[in-house]
């Protein structure tokens, strides 16, 4: 048998390899909580932005946004119907999805694909998203008839793209986007942002002069005409304004948008919380602070 003295010291090694395993376990765990970040509960919301349509909610990236408010925008230079602008919408959707591209088939670039080559102007006009609408209007308006034609045969008659009928699949989200963008829904789309932008945003303070002239730009009109300047025929100038003014939140810090009665408020909080709330009359007028 054993001696006890050899039983006690089988034991205590025991007691030390189990002791020094603990130690080990507990050192792992006290690095691991003091050098790794906490997984985050609530993960940081994505920017965006959240258009109201006649048959329910529908969200844009914030890039998107802002160039659907432009291309809505220029038709009210031109004084366009609200059908101009669903024609216009559909062939974005269908050439680049509201993103304006460097890049294309050939030679193609901007939000219409339009072509240097095929004398749509040069590069830095086509990727100038006023001056590319603003061809295309006026192309759509050269066709005779076009306000009778099937959207998607209109849209062809500008492009002249290799499949015309393709635009056709766009037009019932196009028509819904265009009562948004042109104001005939009032305060129908809002926007947020992460809450890096939006301390950027804050020390960046606002910019509303530019802001001011680049609406002249888009809309044909100065927002500081309203209300004095309304009835065009593509739908409310002052809430079309300001919407576009949502949209191009970030880029010229604004940080609140307010017009007949109604107040946006620039958010990090997520949809939910970058909501439009009541807010006193403004006669009109369109405030951007």
């Amino acid at each position: 048998m054993p001696s006890k003295r050899r039983r006690i010291s089988a034991f205590v090694k025991i007691l030390l390899s189990l002791t020094l395993a603990c130690g080990v376990i507990v050192a792992g765990a006290y690095y691991v909580l003091t050098t790794i970040e906490p997984i985050d509960s609530e993960p940081e919301v994505e920017p965006g932005c959240r258009l109201e349509l006649s048959d329910g909610k529908y969200d844009m990236e914030v890039a998107q946004a802002v160039n659907a408010a432009t291309v809505g925008g220029v038709a009210f230079s031109r004084n366009l119907p609200e059908e101009a602008v669903t024609v216009a919408y559909a062939t974005v959707w269908q050439e680049s999805t509201f993103y304006n591209l460097e890049y294309g088939d050939r030679d193609s670039l901007g939000l219409f694909q339009q072509r240097p080559s095929q004398e749509w102007g040069e590069p830095d006009q086509i990727l100038d998203p006023v001056a590319s609408s603003a061809s295309f209007y006026d192309e759509l308006t050269e066709v005779q008839g076009w306000q009778e034609l099937p959207v998607y045969e209109a849209a062809q008659a500008v492009q002249r793209s290799a499949d015309g009928f393709a635009y056709d699949q766009h037009e019932g989200l196009s028509e819904r986007m265009a009562e948004v963008f042109t104001g005939a829904r009032g305060p129908a789309v809002t926007c947020w942002f992460d809450s890096e932008g939006l301390s950027a945003m804050r020390e960046a303070g606002s910019d509303t002069e530019d802001a001011h002239a680049e609406m002249a730009r888009v809309f044909g009109t100065d927002p500081t005409a309203l209300p004095e300047v309304q009835g065009h025929e593509t739908g409310d100038l002052g809430w079309a304004m300001a919407i576009w003014a949502v949209a191009h939140a970030d880029e010229y810090g604004l940080h609140t948008v307010t017009y007949d009665g109604q107040r946006w408020h620039a958010s990090d909080g997520g949809p939910d919380t970058a909501q439009w709330t009541e807010a006193p009359e403004t006669d009109g007028r369109l405030l951007l602070k």
